[in-house]
């Protein structure tokens, strides 16, 4: 077996919270089953997990993109900010303005001279310094305004200006980001990449908690002694909710490898180096397990840590296994004095049992959990032991190889 697939699940709780707000400022919600769910999107997930900092050190998968030199850029304004305006110093203005006219058309849209009508788009480092030394080339070469703009276009009919045969070169020139998250670019379809990472909306496993929080703002200065209104100085309200989440991430490993080598998906396990891919696995793990997301966090403090983490790698299609919780977990059970967080692992694991029973996938298994929700029969250990175990699998993995060890249930 080689581990196509490798599926990190989650249990994380957060108290008093905004996560994740709707177009109306409240939480967004999930009916599922049983009950009305508040759910975290996959987008605000993934936002969180890519943008964490220098705070993660080399967990942070924007360190590592920085350390490949493969770090990318998204928004409407990449060509005029990264492109175009650090070489005004030294070109004609009006031809600067020709060449990033016919840059924006080209790889923004016919549409793209107003940065209102552009869609915001992904770009790698190694493109945008393509980009910057190629209206550079075509300025040195063209001090006239017309002449330029002629010359950038026809650097693009010649099928110069191909961000799909940049990448042939350097096989994550779209930056660390998009070879995990995908990217899609309408004005050069075969530049996209298929996401290697797929992430679930994350949902309560119970019914919601929520609650309206009414506060109010005093204004400093006001004083009844002076003769002002002893009223607040505004008025308002927001929904806060409480809630244990389940989550779900799955990683295509083939892909990933495909993405960021540049190998044929199928030729994966070959003679390729996938060190950086093993690395992307670990930082995810820690990340998973440690970044929150969340709005409001100076009134909030929104911050926690998983409490349980299950990663698995196999051969076969993942599964979710949120279907563990389709009957939503009762906040509270009258027959026994165990908490929310120990019946919520104790449905999971049943759950995996029987999808094991029936479906006999083998899937090799580790889990770090805080010992009330430990999943029985499950080796469990450190958050770092299974990210390292997880990016152990990547590295290691070989055609023809055994079943991956590690505690199956």
């Amino acid at each position: 077996m080689t581990p196509n697939f490798i599926q990190i699940h989650f249990l994380a709780a957060w108290p008093g919270a905004l996560l994740n707000r709707d177009d109306a400022g409240l939480a967004k919600r999930l009916p599922f089953g049983s009950a009305t769910r508040t759910r975290i999107s996959s987008q605000c997930q993934k936002r969180h997990w890519r943008c964490a900092d220098e705070q993660y050190n080399d967990k942070a998968l924007r360190v590592l993109a920085r350390e490949q030199g493969v770090e990318g850029t998204r928004s409407k304004k990449t060509i005029e900010r990264m492109v175009t305006d650090p070489l005004r110093p030294r070109f004609d203005g009006a031809a600067v303005d020709a060449v990033q006219g016919v840059f924006l058309t080209h790889f923004y849209g016919k549409n793209a001279k107003s940065s209102d009508s552009r869609q915001a788009l992904l770009f790698g480092r190694p493109e945008i310094a393509w980009m910057r030394a190629n209206a550079e080339r075509i300025l040195a070469e063209n001090a006239d305004p017309k002449a330029a703009e002629a010359a950038a276009v026809a650097w693009i009919k010649e099928g110069r200006a191909n961000l799909n045969q940049l990448r042939e070169q350097t096989a994550v020139a779209a930056s660390l980001e998009a070879a995990l998250f995908g990217r899609m670019v309408t004005s050069d379809t075969r530049a996209n990449t298929d996401a290697a990472i797929h992430v679930a909306h994350a949902f309560t496993v119970h019914e919601e908690q929520p609650e309206l929080d009414y506060f109010t703002v005093v204004d400093d200065l006001s004083s009844r002694e002076e003769g002002d209104d002893a009223g607040a100085a505004g008025i308002f309200d927001t929904e806060l909710t409480s809630g244990l989440y389940y989550g779900y991430v799955v990683v295509d490993v083939p892909l990933l490898v495909s993405n960021l080598t540049g190998c044929k998906r199928a030729d994966w396990v070959g003679d390729h180096d996938r060190d950086l891919a093993a690395r992307v696995v670990e930082n995810l793990v820690h990340l998973v397990a440690e970044v929150s997301p969340g709005a409001k966090k100076g009134s909030t403090a929104p911050y926690s840590r998983a409490e349980l983490v299950l990663v698995e790698a196999g051969d076969r299609q993942p599964r979710t296994l949120a279907n563990a919780f389709r009957d939503a977990v009762p906040l509270t059970d009258r027959d026994s004095n165990r908490g929310l967080g120990f019946r919520t692992a104790k449905a999971l694991v049943d759950h995996l049992g029987a999808m094991d029973k029936a479906y006999e996938t083998g899937e090799a298994r580790r889990h770090m959990a805080l010992p009330d929700l430990r999943l029985a029969g499950i080796e469990d250990g450190t958050l770092r032991e299974l990210a390292d175990w997880a990016g152990g699998i990547v590295r290691t993995a070989s055609v023809g190889a055994a079943p991956v060890g590690g505690g199956a249930a």
